[in-house]
C-alpha cells in the first residue's frame, strides 16, 4: 500500500482539531488514525504493510472450518446457525473455513461485520454469499452464531494511562507546528482507573485498557447467551495485564512510529485475553482458553494436513513446510498468538484445549 506523505491530509485536520479544542487521547488518535487508513486501501500481503495467519496459509481457515463444523455437528446440527467474522480481511479465512464446513453439509448464512469498503470489494470477489454489517447490532437474532474474530480486537482503540510524580494520567496527543505528533501526559487524575496492585508503579509506568474492546466483547457474549453459539478469538496480546506500551506501528512490513503519518500505518496493540474472558463470564459463557496459537492448531492436526498437502504438491513441499513453521514456532506466530473460545453453556467443549487451558 503506497503510504501517505507526512502533510497528509487528515494529519492537518487532526493538527487543526488539536489547535482548536485541545489535546486528544491515544484512544481517539488511534480510532480516527485507523478509520482513515482500513477506509481507503487494502493494507494485506507482501505489496501491503503486513499479512495475517489465512494470508500465510489455507491450513489455517481449514482448520478453524473443520473446529466449526466439528462443534455444530456435536451440538446436533442446528438449522439456524450462522457463520460471523469480524474484520473479515480480503475474506481468505473464511473462503477456506467454509469449504472445509461444507464437506460436513455445514453451510449456514455467511454475515461480514466491515466497514471497509476496500476490503469489501475484496471480500465479495472470494465470499459472494456474504451479507455486510457496519455494526453487531444488525446481526441477525434468529439462531446460534459460529463466530471467528482473527486480528480484529488488536486494531481497536486503547487508552494509555501514565504514571506521574503527580499520580496517574491518561496519555494525549499534542501537535506544534513543524513538529510530529507526540503523547504527553494529560491534566487530569486518573488513580481511580488503575488496578490496585499497579497504583504504586514507577514514574513513567504505562497501563492500558480498551473500553472499546471489552464493549464490543460484551455485546458478542450476550448474543452468544441469548442466541446460542461460539466464538473464536485469536489475536496477539496477553494472558494477564501489566504494565508497558503495546501501541505499535506497521509499515510495509516493518515497525514504525505510531505518531508518524497517521492514516498511512497500521496501528495496533495487544489484547487483553483475561479482560475478554471476563466479558463472557459476566454472560455465564464458558470459556476454553487462552492457549498458544501454535499449540492449538497442532492440536488441531497442521501438521498432519501439511504432510497431505506436500504428499498432493511435491513442488511446494518447502513453501508449506515454512508457513507451518511460521504459524506455530514459538519464535514466531506460535506463542504470541493466542486462542481463547467462549461458548453457550449448553454447547460442547470444543477441540484444541486441554481442561487446564481456563483463565
Amino acid at each position: 500500500m503506497k503510504a501517505l506523505p507526512d502533510d497528509n491530509l487528515l494529519s492537518a485536520q487532526l493538527a487543526k482539531q488539536i489547535e482548536n479544542s485541545g489535546p486528544i487521547s491515544v484512544a481517539e488518535y488511534m480510532r480516527i488514525a485507523n478509520s482513515h487508513y482500513y477506509d481507503n486501501a487494502d493494507p494485506l500481503g507482501s505489496a501491503g504493510d503486513f499479512i495475517t495467519a489465512p494470508e500465510i496459509s489455507q491450513i489455517f481457515g481449514e482448520l478453524i472450518g473443520l473446529w466449526f463444523a466439528d462443534i455444530w455437528l456435536r451440538q446436533n446440527r442446528p438449522a439456524k446457525c450462522h457463520f460471523v467474522e469480524l474484520g473479515p480481511g480480503r475474506g481468505s479465512l473464511a473462503n477456506d473455513a467454509l469449504r472445509a464446513m461444507a464437506k460436513f453439509e455445514c453451510a449456514p448464512p455467511v454475515h461480514f461485520v466491515e466497514t471497509s469498503g476496500a476490503l469489501r470489494a475484496k471480500q465479495s470477489q472470494l465470499v459472494p454469499q456474504a451479507q455486510f454489517h457496519d455494526r453487531i447490532d444488525d446481526l441477525p437474532g434468529d439462531g446460534p452464531l459460529l463466530i471467528v474474530a482473527n486480528e480484529f480486537f488488536d486494531a481497536l482503540p486503547i487508552r494509555q494511562l501514565i504514571a506521574t510524580h503527580a499520580g496517574w494520567r491518561e496519555r494525549v496527543i499534542v501537535h506544534e507546528k513543524d513538529t510530529k505528533f507526540m503523547a504527553i501526559a494529560g491534566p487530569y487524575a486518573m488513580d481511580n482507573l488503575i488496578p490496585p496492585e499497579f497504583r504504586a508503579a514507577p514514574v513513567n509506568s504505562i497501563y492500558e485498557t480498551s473500553p472499546d474492546a471489552g464493549g464490543f466483547m460484551y455485546e458478542l457474549a450476550t448474543r452468544l447467551q441469548r442466541q446460542g453459539g461460539i466464538m473464536l478469538i485469536i489475536d496477539y496480546g496477553y494472558s494477564l495485564p501489566g504494565l508497558g506500551s503495546t501501541l505499535q506501528s506497521v509499515q510495509k512490513h516493518q515497525f514504525a512510529d505510531p505518531f508518524e503519518d497517521p492514516g498511512g500505518r497500521d496501528l495496533t496493540a495487544h489484547v487483553n485475553f483475561l479482560e475478554m474472558a471476563n466479558m463472557g463470564r459476566m454472560r455465564n459463557l464458558q470459556i476454553s482458553g487462552p492457549i498458544g496459537q501454535g499449540s492449538w492448531l497442532t492440536a488441531l492436526g497442521i501438521n498432519q494436513r501439511a504432510a497431505a498437502l506436500a504428499q498432493a504438491a511435491p513442488d511446494k513441499a518447502g513453501e508449506i513446510s515454512a508457513a507451518c513453521h511460521r504459524l506455530t514456532s514459538d519464535d514466531e506466530m506460535g506463542s504470541l498468538f493466542k486462542v481463547l473460545a467462549l461458548r453457550s453453556p449448553d454447547w460442547p467443549k470444543p477441540e484444541g484445549f486441554e481442561p487446564a487451558d481456563i483463565l
